[in-house]
């Protein structure tokens, strides 16, 4: 099947279209603007690709989600999040977290959070529609996480952690803040291990469009994200 191109104005093809090998690569070409990346979002679409490739999007089948009312952390994590270690801050540092996901990992290849990637998730937060949640202690950045929020869907990009847990506590706080804003899913995109230990699961991608179909009936920007965090 021939790849399809989303340029200029040409929409997004159904999800049923997605390859399974790659799993889930649904289209190449288009922009990043932030129109762009509300419509793929609300469809279950978002993009993924590395520096010299075109834009990449993927709605891959299943689709690892996360009920952030069942958010099931270890005993340890429990016990670090009650110590306090961490002080959890909301959209005060949005392009320093994503500057910490996209820095180099021992053992991993490149960076998929190219320049482009960093200058149009920083456009989606200005909007109102992208937001961090972040971990400081001693007045330092250690950890936090990033993603899209719209409605009552919130979608995952990525976390990082420079301190034991750092991102994990983020994670508890995300979670908590989503129930308390009556967000129902969290999207993590892919499945690991790692997700599946903290209560996430697979969602076959029919049931996962639907369910967006269920939560997502705005696009208006969340400007106000930190204001109803626990």
């Amino acid at each position: 099947m021939k790849l399809p191109s989303v340029d200029g104005a040409v929409p997004f093809p159904p999800l049923a279209r997605a390859l399974a090998e790659p799993n889930g690569l649904l289209a190449f070409g288009g922009d990043l603007s932030v129109p762009r990346l509300v419509d793929a979002y609300r469809r279950g679409i978002f993009p993924w690709y590395s520096e010299g490739q075109p834009i990449l999007w993927w709605s891959p089948d299943p689709r690892m989600v996360l009920d952030p009312a069942r958010f099931a952390p270890s005993r340890s994590l429990r016990r670090r999040i009650a110590a306090g270690t961490f002080e959890i801050r909301v959209d005060t540092a949005f392009d320093d977290v994503v500057a910490g996901c996209a820095a180099p990992r021992p053992g991993a290849g490149g960076t998929w959070i190219i320049p482009a990637m960093r200058r149009a998730y920083g456009a989606l937060h200005r909007a109102g529609h992208a937001h961090s949640v972040e971990a400081w202690r001693a007045g330092e950045l250690v950890g936090g996480l990033y993603g899209v929020a719209l409605d009552r869907m919130f979608f995952g990009e990525s976390m990082f952690a420079r301190e034991t847990d750092a991102s994990k506590v983020a994670l508890a706080h995300l979670c908590a803040t989503c129930v308390a804003r009556g967000i129902a899913l969290i999207d993590c995109q892919q499945e690991t291990a790692h997700l599946a230990s903290l209560g996430a699961a697979p969602m076959p991608r029919r049931e996962f469009a639907a369910r967006l179909a269920e939560l997502i009936h705005s696009t208006a920007p969340q400007h106000d994200w930190a204001a109803r965090a626990p």
